[in-house]
């Protein structure tokens, strides 16, 4: 889809654009479920990358501490505590600028992966750039999709992280869609980027062959310490009119309300999630940033007459 196309999309009036963009949302999903998914950290902080959102860097004072790569039975305890809470997929992150075949921590992560996949939900992993070998493995070892977001348009890019380029990043999910990986890719809003900028992002999602699978969009969520920590709140409606844009751009893709959940009031929730966003994570933490709890997210669906998506793996 065309910039200009895009751009028609996002300048509908706004009751105009819901409506179309539900009439979207409908034609292809049982409107009245939602994705539960759960993310983990499974190797917090010290990452050499300068990500400017990110508290995880080495270059920034956060208070996060480094740790190890967690051990595989943890992790597979935050995941069986997953599926039994109704997450259907689990998602591992790792504070790494990226993974290489033989090295002794990517072992261990297709260890972990394994394990994770045997429990019967779609198994999603961030691990940083890869190249096909990589992403190979880790197909077979039960991965499902790989989260790779782009963040927002080529042009702002250099504004948020200097230590890898946009380049890196296409290159990363091309490699991931060469080995029949699933590719989850979005963004994140409120870095000071202009709304050209997240059209431009929604334009180059558009131009994947096949096209993301799902499709998370980020509200940042200002990490103290980090270049980021003073940036406001995205104003909603600009929030929900991308959220609109993306469901009938990408009409098949799961668009998933993602970080920055604690800044939204349950009515701005209410209107992402109508506007076509049917996939949420769910527990109290993501990586590093809070979460809404459990208990507020059941409450959530319940007040919206929604349920949780049952799994889908074939």
């Amino acid at each position: 889809m065309t910039l200009a196309e895009l751009q028609g999309i996002y300048d509908t009036p706004f009751f105009d654009l819901l409506e179309r963009a539900r009439s979207t949302f409908s034609s292809h999903w049982n409107r009245s479920e939602v994705q539960l998914c759960t993310l983990l950290s499974i190797k917090t902080g010290g990452c050499s990358e300068d990500c400017a959102y990110c508290a995880q860097s080495v270059r920034y004072h956060t208070g996060v501490r480094t740790e190890r790569l967690m051990d595989p039975e943890a992790v597979m305890e935050v995941a069986r505590r997953a599926r039994e809470n109704g997450s259907t997929r689990f998602c591992m992150g790792a504070a790494w600028k990226g993974v290489r075949d033989g090295d002794a921590k990517f072992e261990q992560v297709l260890q972990i992966v394994r394990a994770v996949s045997q429990l019967g939900m779609e198994v999603c992993v961030t691990l940083g750039q890869l190249s096909l070998r990589e992403a190979e493995k880790l197909k077979e070892a039960g991965v499902t999709a790989y989260n790779h977001n782009i963040d927002t348009s080529e042009e702002y890019y250099p504004e948020i992280v200097s230590t890898h380029s946009y380049s890196d990043r296409l290159n990363t999910i091309r490699a991931v869609q060469q080995a029949n990986l699933s590719v989850c890719c979005g963004g994140i809003v409120g870095m000071g980027e202009t709304e050209l900028d997240r059209l431009k992002m929604l334009e180059v999602l558009t131009s994947f062959d096949p096209p993301p699978e799902s499709v998370p969009i980020n509200c940042l969520m200002p990490m103290p310490g980090t270049p980021l920590e003073d940036q406001p709140p995205v104003e909603i409606f600009e929030l929900v009119r991308l959220i609109a844009t993306a469901r009938i751009a990408l009409p098949k893709a799961k668009v998933r309300l993602s970080a920055g959940r604690t800044r939204l009031s349950k009515e701005a929730q209410a209107l992402c999630l109508f506007a076509g966003a049917n996939s949420i994570f769910y527990g109290n933490r993501l990586l590093t940033a809070e979460n809404p709890g459990v208990d507020h997210d059941r409450e959530l669906l319940s007040a919206l007459d929604l349920s949780a998506q049952p799994p889908r793996l074939e």
